[in-house]
């Protein structure tokens, strides 16, 4: 028969290292005995995995008996003992190292077998009496032991059957009598189940840590899969948009150099004429002159005259009035012109790269609320917890310890320790605000001190123009535009906050390096009530643009 091709460690159960009982299959093809895989997954935290893939189940798995692994189990079963009986026919010669039997007077065979109560290792042959007389099958046998001396009680001889649990050693019955009589002493067998059951425990703990930590370092791995795509695309596209811009600046010089070329050439042609028509009166005028020259030295008088008569003396000859002529090459703002088309260019490129930014950052949206139990007792929240609006009254509220008593702000509900998150708030038709981020540490009963080194990441509108960033010093901040809408980012492990202009897809700040040791929440201010500032702070839900 196939059983008989196969060995004990095919049917063993990885759980409890034993035989199949009652085999399941389980959905990643992997079998355990029932009660050990029922038992398994109920002391696993409610996630049934599998012991030995680490495969995780959403939904926990039905578990039917494999009946054909059960009936071939049973086969195993019924011809293992077949199999033990031919073997031990052979009467087995203990070796160095094994036990061998007590009772054997002449050729020493090995022992199978020690009975606790004998105290006598036995050999197949003569275990068969403690195996079929009713007064020896009550004896407790177990695998046979070297060290006989380990289970015998120095003091009294006897058998060490007891356990004190108030010393943690094992006795005899007489040590139980006489030094152990008031403590707490029980059988071998129940502490050995009790400390078993505790170890079993302690395994399956042990286990699931190690699942814990597999599961880790595959997140880690996964993290780092991950990372390299993100960094070979963001390389990819710093390639793309870098090679633009250089090959915008390089054509821009070529136009540089193309226009400055033919301008100078433009120049050097007319220059070129206007030193030709002067070379041509000028060798009239040489001519002229020299024929004035040779009349002025003739005494002839009738030659005289009539030469003077032919150069027309008293008319000057027809040339251009040179005067009045002249031109002046300029090559001022050719530069200045080029790189401002390279500016452009890359202000364009700009507008794109913060676009792309921002849909970026908005992947990592979440859902806020304010927290009424940290609002001044001058702001006043809707009912859903998505709008504080400044008031011209204090309310009457419980100065809670987590209330702000002075200055008119408040926290979120949401806290973070870790990861990245983005949220958005409406600011349209407001004069005054603050938003940023906060420790949980920030002061809540006096001033707030508006600074990393106070706990807080914030910029702010006031007088509806005069924006600030509170990063140490007060930084003024130059904005194109007033911002109707603010996205807030932070990457906690990164220590970055940002702060973006939604509709103009612009970047209004950014807090590098930040310190941030423990919860952060996000931090408000409507700021105070005035006619033109009574419109609410919203907190709005994210759409990517």
């Amino acid at each position: 028969m196939a059983s008989c091709l196969l060995s004990e460690d095919q049917f063993l159960c990885s759980i409890c290292l034993d035989v199949f009982t009652d085999p399941v299959t389980i959905p990643c093809g992997h079998n355990f005995c029932k009660d050990c895989i029922t038992e398994h997954w109920d002391i696993g935290d409610n996630k049934c995995q599998c012991p030995m893939c680490m495969e995780v189940f959403t939904i926990r798995p039905g578990l039917t008996v494999n009946t054909l692994l059960s009936e071939t189990v049973a086969q195993f079963r019924e011809s293992a003992p077949q199999k033990a009986s031919s073997s031990s026919s052979e009467q087995q010669v203990f070796k160095p190292g094994e036990v061998p039997c007590d009772v054997c007077t002449e050729t020493k065979l090995k022992a199978l077998k020690f009975c606790l109560v004998c105290l006598t290792s036995y050999c197949e042959t003569h275990l068969v009496f403690h195996l079929t007389m009713s007064g020896l099958k009550s004896h407790q046998l177990i695998d046979p032991v070297e060290n006989l001396e380990n289970r015998i009680c120095t003091t009294h001889g006897k058998p060490l059957e007891l356990f004190c649990k108030t010393d943690q050693t094992c006795v005899c019955e007489l040590c139980h009598v006489s030094d152990h009589k008031m403590h707490d002493v029980v059988p071998l067998k129940e502490e050995y189940e009790e400390k078993k059951a505790a170890l079993l425990k302690t395994q399956a703990e042990n286990q699931q840590m190690i699942q814990t930590r597999r599961k880790k370092i595959k997140d880690f791995k996964h993290s780092v899969d991950f990372s390299e795509k993100e960094a070979d695309r963001e390389i990819g596209e710093g390639v793309q948009v870098l090679t633009a811009l250089m090959e915008s600046t390089e054509r821009q010089l070529n136009q540089l150099i193309d226009t400055v070329k033919r301008k100078h050439k433009t120049t050097e042609k007319q220059a070129n004429t206007f030193i030709k028509d002067l070379k041509q009166e000028s060798s009239k005028l040489q001519k002229r002159g020299a024929e004035i020259e040779r009349l002025s030295q003739c005494d002839d008088h009738l030659d005289f005259l009539q030469g003077v008569q032919s150069l027309k003396i008293q008319h000057r000859p027809p040339t251009k009035d040179w005067t009045s002529v002249s031109f002046h090459p300029s090559y001022v703002g050719a530069v200045r012109r080029a790189v401002a088309q390279v500016k452009d260019s890359l202000s364009l490129i700009m507008r794109e790269l913060m676009e792309a930014e921002l849909k970026k950052v908005q992947k990592y949206a979440v859902d806020l609320t304010f927290d009424p139990d940290t609002a001044n007792p001058e702001i006043f929240l809707s009912p859903d917890k998505k709008q504080a609006s400044p008031g011209n009254v204090r309310r009457d509220l419980p100065d809670n310890p987590e209330r702000f008593s002075d200055c008119v702000c408040l926290l979120a509900e949401q806290s973070f320790s870790s990861g990245t998150f983005y949220y958005e708030v409406q600011v349209r038709r407001k004069t005054n605000w603050e938003l940023g981020v906060a420790r949980e540490s920030i002061n809540r009963k006096g001033k707030v001190q508006l600074s990393p080194q106070c706990g807080n990441w914030t910029i702010w509108l006031r007088n509806g123009k005069e924006y600030k960033a509170h990063d140490g010093a007060q930084v003024l901040l130059s904005l194109k535009s007033q911002p109707q809408k603010v996205g807030v980012f932070v990457d906690y492990e990164e220590g970055l906050v940002s702060f973006y202009d939604v509709d103009a897809a612009a970047l209004i700040y950014s807090f590098t390096g930040c310190a941030f040791n423990g919860k952060i929440y996000p931090y408000f201010s409507p700021g105070g009530f005035d006619r033109k500032n009574h419109v609410p702070l919203t907190i709005s839900p994210v759409s990517v643009n």
